[in-house]
């Protein structure tokens, strides 16, 4: 038996699985339903795994090419991997739950072109100007599939499952004109330096995947301007995020550039675990599609909050801080962060509730939370170890204080958010159907 708890509901699944809570995830037990072993994902024998081949694809055309930023990225990658979800979990007989629909299917048909269809019609309605680069890459795919029915039935799969996500994300929100709220009080956002750019404030406005409502997980806010707690947040930023801190080591700075890398290591770590895991095709399209569609309601959510309280980043505090009234802090004018500032407001942090909900889902999905993984990062030049997903989620809080984007609050709350949206997704969404 599973319990889950958040935002004042409490619900029972009963799996020997996982016990999420906002405090943290637990992994114990199955939930994939492969005990201790999972199938082979391929051998020397065997082509490689189809939807490992598709997301990295989808990356090629959603980072590559189009440079979608992290909060815009999340709702493409969802949309390809909800698609290639419920056609594979239609071909092998719909033992979960369909995110969308279940195409009709007996098993015979080619899962391969079922992938590849879904994969590519997705990603050719998201980026049209890049059809014929994907269209190449489709017809290779198609290819090496031999000719007849189940190629043909794979295909209308693959087709049915990509037009049901096309029409789902119609007028979803995506790309709106919504702009930040710019503040000229005390604790209110403005465009932070060196570019005082605004973006993104659509993104709180998007048709979540999952949840009901994009404001389900509202928090009761950032800490009050004269509290301790404000200062405490204040004072540690400024001492270790500062572009000259003495007291932030070697390492800290690594990962504080890794973590803030655009071209995700996250994309990385979830191939990787599927490869080494050995996952089958449809342990791969469910684990994909959970990770990537919690992560993008965990975004949908954290800009939600954002546009809520509206609260300014660390290098504005800092440097009007003789204006927030708390005798805790004092002004530094000249203050500048190690990062960049992002474009949009401190609380809540995007990449700890994106990072939350796609931990705590492979924690889930895997039955454990001791799995290790690591990931590069160009930015940083580094490659980071983790012994597990827990370690990860704890870092990236850290790190986004390191980097001096944010305060521990906002990192703290932000990852609460994201566990939240996974425990959502497991109450409702992806489960084994009953027999």
């Amino acid at each position: 038996m599973v319990k889950l708890r958040y935002a004042g509901w409490t619900g029972v699944l009963r799996r020997k699985a996982v016990h999420l809570s906002v405090a943290g995830v637990i992994a114990v037990g199955s939930p994939t339903g492969l005990g201790s072993s999972f199938a082979n994902a391929s051998t020397p024998d065997t082509p490689p795994n189809a939807v490992i081949v598709w997301d990295r694809n989808a990356q090629t055309a959603i980072w590559d090419v189009a440079g979608q930023q992290p909060q815009v990225q999340a709702r493409s990658f969802a949309m390809v991997h909800g698609a290639v979800y419920d056609a594979v979990n239609a071909i092998a007989g719909t033992p979960y739950q369909p995110y969308l629909i279940a195409p009709p299917a007996d098993g015979t048909e080619s899962t391969d072109a079922a992938v590849a269809t879904a994969g590519f019609l997705v990603l050719n309605a998201l980026f049209p100007e890049q059809q014929a680069r994907l269209k190449t890459q489709y017809d290779e795919a198609l290819a090496v599939i031999p000719d007849g029915t189940a190629k043909q039935r794979g295909i209308t799969v693959g087709t049915q499952a990509a037009t049901a996500m096309n029409a789902a994300r119609q007028n979803d929100g995506a790309f709106g004109d919504q702009t930040w709220t710019v503040g000229t009080q005390p604790g209110q956002w403005r465009p932070a330096p060196p570019a005082f750019a605004s973006d993104g404030a659509w993104v709180g406005d998007l048709k979540p995947f999952l949840l009901r409502s994009a404001s389900m997980f509202r928090t009761s806010g950032p800490p009050s301007l004269t509290s301790r707690r404000y200062a405490r947040d204040f004072n540690e930023v400024k001492s270790i995020g500062s572009a000259t801190s003495t007291v932030r080591t070697a390492d800290q700075t690594q990962a504080a550039i890794w973590w803030h890398d655009r071209h995700l290591a996250e994309w990385e770590i979830k191939r990787q675990l599927a490869t080494k895991r050995q996952l089958n095709t449809l342990q791969t399209a469910r684990m994909f599609a959970m990770v990537d569609l919690a992560e993008a309601d965990a975004t949908i959510a954290c800009y939600n909050e954002k546009a809520a309280w509206n609260f300014w980043r660390p290098v504005t505090a800092i440097r009007l801080a003789d204006t927030d009234g708390n005798p805790g802090t004092a002004a530094d004018p000249g203050w500048t962060p190690l990062l960049v500032t992002p474009p949009h407001p401190d609380y809540t942090s995007g990449h700890t509730c994106f990072t939350a909900a796609s931990m705590s889902a492979l924690a889930y999905f895997f039955g454990r939370d001791d799995i290790p993984f690591s990931g590069y990062s160009a930015a940083s030049g580094t490659t980071r170890y983790f012994r597990s997903f827990s370690q990860a989620l704890a870092e990236v809080v850290e790190a986004r204080i390191w980097g001096g984007i944010h305060t521990r609050t906002a990192d703290v709350e932000g990852a609460k958010i994201g566990k939240k949206v996974t425990a959502f997704m497991v109450a409702h969404y992806f489960r084994p159907k009953r027999k």
